[in-house]
């Protein structure tokens, strides 16, 4: 006959074994290939039927530049890893805004002009030229050494014949070119641009830029009337009127919209 034996009851001063901490835990969890647990949450499903109502709320990525007809954001995508050349025959007020908000949106910009006393009240507003922009005389800009991580738009305010540029477009640098009217040299610097602004100018001019922007009539009768701070957009074939709204602070350094300077 076999006795049968009880085990036997813990001392009740016997000492707790200890547990380990959450933080040791963890490691080990992830020692052995596991990671951590996240939130339990339902998984965002979508009907087949559904699919051509979805909409996503991405826009361009860029400058803006004002608003469009109807009302939305018109955005201006300067930072391009391709060259890229603008020009804007207007007034100097909408060039420095575009400057302003380059700037702003981290690229470095690079002003080369024959009157560095409009500028330099921007230069001193944005902290001597150690914050984003910097002034040249005309033909000394330096290499900019533009990357995907400082991209630099160039702004050429040269007057009505500019110069041949020694800093051009190039991969995360732009070149804005601001002709005040339409000059002799016009038609090549905008056969060379991918895009061009045209704010307010003479009927004259107007018939010329319809060759050469390929305008409809309606564009043609609208230009010599359009107010201070309008600009009519080309690309392609793309036709696009926007209206530049300073906010406070740049009504503040750079006065209202004007296209006189």
């Amino acid at each position: 006959m076999t006795a049968r034996t009880t085990p036997a009851a813990p001392a009740a001063d016997a000492p707790e074994r200890p547990r380990p901490s959450a933080a040791r835990a963890a490691r080990a969890l992830l020692r052995t290939g596991f990671g951590l647990i996240g939130p339990r949450t339902g998984r965002h499903t979508l009907p087949a039927a559904q699919l051509d109502a979805l909409a996503l709320p991405i826009g361009d990525d860029g400058v803006v530049v004002g608003v469009d007809a109807e009302g939305q954001p018109a955005v201006l995508g300067l930072n391009r890893p391709t060259p890229y050349d603008v020009v804007l025959i207007g007034g100097l007020w909408t060039a420095q805004v575009i400057a302003l908000r380059a700037a702003a949106t981290g690229a470095r910009v690079a002003v080369e002009t024959g009157r560095p006393q409009h500028w330099m009240q921007m230069v001193h507003a944005m902290g001597g030229g150690q914050n984003g922009l910097s002034v040249y005389d005309v033909g000394r800009v330096p290499p900019q050494g533009a990357s995907a991580g400082t991209p630099v738009l160039v702004v050429r305010d040269c007057g009505m014949r500019p110069p041949r540029g020694r800093v051009v477009s190039g991969p995360w640098q732009s070149v804005l070119t601001l002709l005040p009217y339409l000059s002799p040299v016009a038609p090549r610097l905008i056969r060379q641009a991918r895009l061009v602004g045209v704010q307010r100018i003479s009927p004259d001019e107007a018939a010329v830029l319809r060759r050469t922007l390929a305008l409809s009539g309606t564009d043609v009768e609208t230009l010599p009337t359009l107010p201070d701070g309008v600009t009519l957009w080309c690309a392609d074939r793309d036709r696009q009127y926007v209206v530049t709204q300073p906010t406070d602070a740049e009504i503040g350094l750079l006065g209202n919209p004007r296209r006189m300077d």
